[in-house]
């Protein structure tokens, strides 16, 4: 399914590029998404989605495909599967920097294919929580990284973005790192619940479900107790 969405940052769009080139650094602005370690120009963790009483975590890895400063265009593969095995995800995400004064807005496309218990909400629901998962990790990102002087949190990025920009026509003979995957202390995120990310959209769709679910237990529970009668019977009359 493709879904788009965009946010604005109050910086200008030089300094934004440089500040989202830093995955390392703003990855914690994300919601649920926590990040593991890094190796070359690959950044592995995890994230956390909660329905209900569903909680499904994707392991995973992402690494930046295309980085045109030019343009202020940037392209990101991602893909995770659950790590109970029940389900996965991929996206090919393309964020697109356009000047709005002394602000940025970051235009996002996403093109994403996600199977498992999460897919069930479809393209409507998983439109909506993306764009408010996406209006948080502003917040996150302007609270976080961009708080006070921007000129200068910029600066501050700008030695981790240089080391995260993917290689160039420039760069691509040099001989990669065999220092192996960084491990990154990064704290555990809190899973997304979507019932809270999304309201009545996806309640409408869960509500259903759970009550399905207990009618079946209901079910199968007086299943057992006909069964535990019978045999208390057959026991008796032999």
């Amino acid at each position: 399914m493709k879904i788009e969405d965009e946010f604005r940052v109050d910086v200008p769009v030089e300094e934004a590029w440089k500040v989202l080139l830093d995955v390392e650094r703003i990855a914690p602005c994300m919601p649920g998404a926590q990040l593991q370690e890094i190796e070359g120009d690959e950044y592995r963790g995890i994230v956390k989605v909660k329905v209900g009483p569903i909680t499904a975590q994707y392991k995973g890895a992402a690494r930046i495909v295309e980085a045109d400063e030019g343009a202020h265009k940037l392209v990101l593969k991602a893909e995770g599967r659950d790590t109970r095995g029940q389900g996965n995800a991929s996206a090919t995400v393309t964020a697109t920097l356009t000047p709005d004064g002394s602000a940025t807005v970051v235009h996002i496309d996403t093109d994403l294919n996600i199977t498992g218990k999460v897919a069930q909400f479809g393209r409507g629901v998983m439109a909506d929580v993306s764009s408010k998962l996406l209006g948080q990790f502003a917040d996150n990102l302007e609270r976080d990284v961009l708080s006070g002087d921007g000129a200068s949190a910029a600066a501050g990025v700008s030695a981790g973005a240089a080391s995260s920009t993917p290689a160039t026509e420039s760069t691509a003979a040099e001989p990669a790192s065999t220092t192996g995957a960084r491990t990154i202390d990064a704290p555990e995120a809190e899973p997304v619940d979507l019932l809270d990310t999304a309201g009545n959209a996806v309640a409408k769709r869960v509500i259903p479900i759970v009550i399905a679910i207990v009618a079946l237990l209901t079910l199968r529970s007086l299943r057992r107790r006909r069964k535990r009668k019978r045999q208390a019977r057959d026991e008796r009359a032999g």
